[in-house]
């Protein structure tokens, strides 16, 4: 596995040891993007177009706002993007939920509301990044915590994400496999490597416990 450097990393792809399996990175943020910053919007749209280049595929809400952002600038370059909706039909999620089906390629109605969603999104991706946010993102990052999944924080961004670093400061557990970037390329970066990481964990367990590799 490549290791990764400060910097802009150009080559990002090189980083999925995966030749069967594509990374699937979530992206959580603020449906409602007025307390974020000028530049958030941007930011997103960078975040999805850095997860597309790498050929991984993105998993949203299927939300407005932030996630939004993200699947569009994934789509821009030939991304593919899966949003996991809180409806549990297209109908509900346009006429009663009143969310976009554009920019993605697969959206999977639920019919689990907004909570049970993010638990759905969260599982359903080898990790998270997270952009500004609400309520809504803080729980998505809480469960990405709890089960001990790659997470990464674009600070700067506004909202939920700039408070992330001092909860986990004032929570006193660490901060798991939790990192922290500014530049939208490079956090997706640190992000690819963390779940390669546990990927290259998963598949050498057998010898972490002393056993040869045919009983694994």
């Amino acid at each position: 596995m490549k290791k990764i450097i400060k910097g802009r990393n150009k080559h990002l792809a090189s980083l999925n040891p995966r030749r069967h399996l594509k990374y699937k990175i979530c992206v959580s943020g603020a449906a409602e993007t007025g307390g974020c910053s000028m530049d958030a919007i941007a930011k997103a749209e960078a975040v999805g177009r850095a997860i597309a280049k790498a050929g991984m595929v993105l998993v949203t809400g299927a939300t407005n706002g932030i996630p939004y952002w993200a699947a569009k600038g994934a789509k821009e370059v030939g991304g593919f993007v899966i949003g996991f909706s809180p409806a549990a039909s297209e109908a509900a999620h346009i006429k009663t939920y009143h969310l976009p089906t554009d920019y993605h390629d697969v959206i999977v109605y639920t019919g689990f509301d907004y909570d049970g969603r993010d638990l759905i999104v969260t599982r359903a991706a080898d990790g998270i990044i997270s952009i500004c946010g609400r309520i809504g993102s803080l729980h998505e990052f809480t469960t990405t915590f709890e089960d001990k999944k790659p997470s990464g924080v674009l600070e700067g961004t506004g909202g939920a994400a700039d408070m992330i670093r001092e909860i986990l400061t004032k929570g006193k557990r660490g901060f798991g496999k939790t990192v922290f970037d500014t530049d939208p390329e490079d956090l997706v970066a640190k992000v690819i490597g963390l779940i390669a990481k546990q990927e290259i964990a998963n598949h050498n367990w057998h010898i972490k416990l002393g056993l040869p590799e045919q009983q694994a």
